[in-house]
This record gives structure tokens, C-alpha cells and sequence, in this order.
């Protein structure tokens, strides 16, 4: 783009930004505390792409646990402290239980009818009662036991042939857990499973970009000025081509009695009978969840593992920890449910994986009326967002709350439900992930998988101390630079 034209979108957009500032803006009487804003973009100088929940939590330190911010024209409130993270998800929930509509949410997830944007009513609580109860219940995730295994087996045939040589680690987990989602959601054969998963790659990656629209949404014209909007359209388009042609495959495919039912074939299943749900279930609708399915438990999956492993290779004591109880535990080649239920501490590690590397921010939430928040004045559609890093390092709850300390969790009763405010990796309340089952025991077990087959070590020169920790925030976060380790093949790990 010309910069002659750069500069007119941009003058423009400040007219009538302060036009519209001028002619609509009324001042809550109380808001939370925040800082200075400046005109036209409020406080968007203040946030941090790459690592926003440490900015936003050093603000915090200064303005408070609830915080305001104006990102452009968006109200927005912070909230980070364990108690306020309560008052908004459990004790006020009803009142923040909508999201804020998105246009790139609108496009992709056909009009957010998905179980993440979907506006709060009554479809939404058939679709969170629907995935909770069959589409993502304990007993449905234990069937896809079997795709776990078989990509593990897979994945340790590659490490065998790789041993003692280094891999890209973040790179086999990130297929390990797109095969499993895409296999438990698409089935065991689908021809379009890789171009469908490269799609759905760069629609992630569009959600992670920078977008005017989210902060200025009376100058959404400028996606379709910029040609945005158009190249959204686009990969949406192709996205949707392969989706009908996925169910189609389903519709038509011949099934046996023993044949496993993937999460399409429930969503037809329930589409074509109408139970589960009093508003129909569209061809829409279900490829709005599908999409979900592939995007949600992906990248924050492959996350958990990938950091999982950076700090047991940084403490090689909690690594040899782990790995001795999986052995202890395993009796034989492969490693059964009953197993993972038995290896307390490898647990306690995937917990203080999840304390330190969550999903640091989740899903902002808005309230449709005006509300009272610690004594503040939420106005009317403001967007909440939690802090949940800052509620998980939160030094009035937490000893050493930055160490990796995995026996912090022994003879603790806080847990993945979201009823303890202070570890939010699901979420809480009437928005919380319905997904927990499905990401905790793809996490558990690939974790567990590669302990009991393979020993681990650092590449030639490289120490404990020489990792780097920090984080990079795009799709998901991630340390700044992938985990490059060494497999050892272990003959016998009993």
C-alpha cells in the first residue's frame, strides 16, 4: 500500500474516531483505576504483544487488582487478583457471561455459533450442555484412547531412528496433538485432514494479528478498505469447501457396528434426530464446531507438553522424579489408563506446568448492563478480561510463585474445576472450557508416553541454565525459542 494512502486511512480514522468520541462518549461516574489514557487511542500504547499478561500484570502492581483501560474505542476491565477473578466468574457470572462480538469470530465460526462466541442465550446452553455431557464427556474421551496410542507408537518410531541426535520438539508435539484432535474430531480417514489443518493454521494466526476493528469497531469499513476483510472471506470460503465435503464423506461413507464414532458423526447424528437441542442444529452450526474442535485444544495442548519438558530438562531432579515413578508404575510396553491414574507426581507436574503456563488470558467476557465491581461502575458492554497468569503468580496466594515447584500441589485440594480462582486453565463458571477431559488426558498421556519410552538429554554444549524461559506470545505461548532436545532410547525402562 502506497504511503500516501496509509496516511489518509489513518487521518481519517482519527476524524472520525473524535467525532464519534465527541458526539457519544459519557463518563461512568466510577470507574476502576487505571492508567493516564491518551487521546484517540486511549491506553493501546501500553500493551505488550509478545508477552501482554506480564504487562498487564506490572500495571496491575501500580493501579490495582481491577483495573480500566480505554483500547481505543473499546472499555476495558482487568482483572487480576484471585478474589476479583471470584466476584466475576462465580459470584456475578450471570452478568458476565456473554462475549464480545468479533468480527473475524463472525466470519470464521459462521457467526460465532460456535461454544466459545457464541452470544449467552438459550442456544448456547444447549450447545455447553451438549458438549459437556456427550461431545466431550469422560466416557467419550476415554474411547479415543486408541488414537492416542497410536500416534504414540507412531511418534516412538521417529524417536528411535532419531536417538541421540537433537529434534525440534515443539514441532513433533504440535503434530502429535493435531493428529489426535483431527483424528478424534474428522475420523481415522479423511483425505482433506492436512490441507483442512494448514487453513486452520493460518485462520489462527489471523485471530493473533493485529486488528483495528477490535479496538475501533465504528471503523470496521477499514478491513474492507485495506482488502482485510476480503482475504478473510476468502480463506473462510476454502475452509468451508473442505468442511462440506467432510461431511458429505460421512454421510455417505458405509458404517459398521464396530466402526468408531468420531465428533462429526455425533454432530450428525444429533443434527438429523433434533434431540439435544430445541433450535435446530444447522450445517453451519456444526461446521462452526467442527472448526472448534480442530482450533481450541490444539495449540494450548501442544503448549502444556512443550513446557512441561522445558522445565524438567532446566531441573533435571523433578525430570528424574517423573520419569522414575512412570517406570515404577508401567508394567510392560505400553502404558493403560489406569496407569496415568497412578502417577501422582507426574501429575503434580502437568499442574505446575498449567500454575505457570496457562493460557494466560482467557476469552474476554462482557456484560450487557451496567454492573458493580469492588465498589466500581462497569458500564454497559465493557470487555473483562482475566488475568489468569497474574492470578496464578499471585504473591498474597502463592509461595515462591514464579519457582517450579510441582510438590506445592501434594496434599492440595485445588484443581482443574474451576472452584479454586487462583488456577484458571480451563476457565471458571458457565464459560469454563468444556474440553478439560480431552486436553488433560492427551497432555497426561503423551507426557507419561515419552518419559516411560525415552530418556532425555540437552545438545552437546547446552546446560540447564542456558534455556531461556521467556515466552512469545502468537497462537498460543510459547517459549521464545522451540525446545531442542536429544532422545535416548530405552531397551528396558523396567
Amino acid at each position: 500500500m502506497e504511503p500516501f494512502t496509509i496516511f489518509f486511512i489513518f487521518a481519517s480514522s482519527l476524524i472520525l474516531y473524535t467525532y464519534w468520541i465527541l458526539i457519544t462518549t459519557k463518563t461512568a461516574k466510577n470507574l476502576p483505576p487505571g492508567p493516564p489514557k491518551l487521546p484517540i487511542i486511549g491506553n493501546i500504547h501500553l500493551l505488550d504483544k509478545q508477552r501482554p499478561h506480564r504487562k498487564l500484570t506490572n500495571l496491575a502492581r501500580i493501579y490495582g487488582p481491577i483495573m480500566h483501560l480505554q483500547l481505543g474505542q473499546v472499555s476495558t476491565v482487568v482483572i487480576s487478583s484471585p478474589q476479583l477473578a471470584r466476584e466475576v466468574l462465580k459470584i456475578q457470572d450471570i452478568n458476565f457471561a456473554d462475549r464480545p462480538a468479533t468480527t473475524t469470530a463472525k466470519i470464521f465460526f459462521y457467526e460465532g455459533s460456535n461454544i466459545g462466541w457464541a452470544p449467552y442465550g438459550n442456544y448456547w446452553r444447549q450447545l455447553k450442555k451438549f458438549a459437556t455431557l456427550e461431545l466431550l464427556s469422560a466416557k467419550k474421551v476415554r474411547s479415543f484412547f486408541y488414537i492416542r496410542e497410536d500416534e504414540l507408537t507412531r511418534v516412538s518410531k521417529f524417536l528411535e531412528s532419531s536417538s541421540g541426535s537433537p529434534i525440534n520438539f515443539r514441532e513433533m508435539t504440535r503434530q502429535i496433538v493435531n493428529n489426535i484432535v483431527s483424528r478424534a474430531t474428522l475420523g481415522d480417514v479423511c483425505k482433506d485432514r492436512k490441507i483442512l489443518l494448514e487453513n486452520v493454521y493460518f485462520m489462527l494466526k489471523t485471530f493473533s494479528s493485529f486488528n483495528m476493528s477490535n479496538y475501533y469497531p465504528r471503523l470496521n469499513f477499514l478491513n474492507v478498505i485495506s482488502g482485510k476483510k476480503a482475504e478473510w472471506l476468502k480463506m473462510h470460503k476454502e475452509i468451508d469447501l473442505i468442511l462440506e465435503k467432510i461431511i458429505e464423506e460421512h454421510r455417505s461413507r458405509p458404517r459398521n457396528p464396530d466402526d468408531h464414532e468420531d465428533i462429526v458423526d455425533i454432530l450428525l447424528r444429533v443434527k438429523d434426530t433434533g434431540a439435544s437441542f430445541d433450535e435446530p442444529l444447522t450445517n453451519d452450526r456444526v461446521k462452526a464446531i467442527i472448526l472448534e474442535m480442530l482450533t481450541a485444544g490444539t495449540s494450548s495442548s501442544s503448549m502444556t507438553i512443550e513446557w512441561a519438558f522445558c522445565e524438567m530438562m532446566k531441573n533435571p531432579e523433578i525430570m528424574r522424579k517423573a520419569q522414575s515413578e512412570v517406570r515404577d508404575v508401567v508394567k510392560g510396553d505400553s502404558i493403560t489408563e489406569a496407569d496415568i491414574q497412578s502417577m501422582d507426581y507426574m501429575k503434580l507436574v502437568v499442574k505446575e506446568t498449567m500454575r505457570l503456563h496457562c493460557v494466560p488470558i482467557l476469552l474476554p467476557r462482557q456484560n450487557p448492563e451496567k454492573c458493580i465491581v469492588d465498589g466500581y461502575d462497569i458500564p454497559a458492554n465493557t470487555r473483562i478480561l482475566i488475568n489468569a497468569w497474574a492470578c496464578a503468580t499471585d504473591p498474597d496466594t502463592w509461595e515462591n510463585p514464579h519457582g517450579f515447584i510441582p510438590e506445592r500441589f501434594e496434599n492440595s485440594s485445588i484443581g482443574f474445576s474451576g472452584t479454586d480462582f487462583e488456577f484458571l486453565p480451563f476457565g471458571a463458571g458457565r464459560r469454563m472450557c468444556p474440553g478439560m477431559n480431552f486436553g488433560l488426558g492427551t497432555v497426561e498421556y503423551v507426557i507419561a508416553t515419552l518419559l516411560h519410552r525415552f530418556n532425555w538429554k540437552l545438545p552437546e554444549g547446552v546446560t540447564p541454565d542456558d534455556l531461556d524461559m521467556r515466552e512469545l506470545t502468537a497462537i498460543s505461548t510459547v517459549p521464545i525459542n522451540p525446545l531442542h532436545i536429544v532422545p535416548i532410547t530405552v531397551s528396558e525402562p523396567n
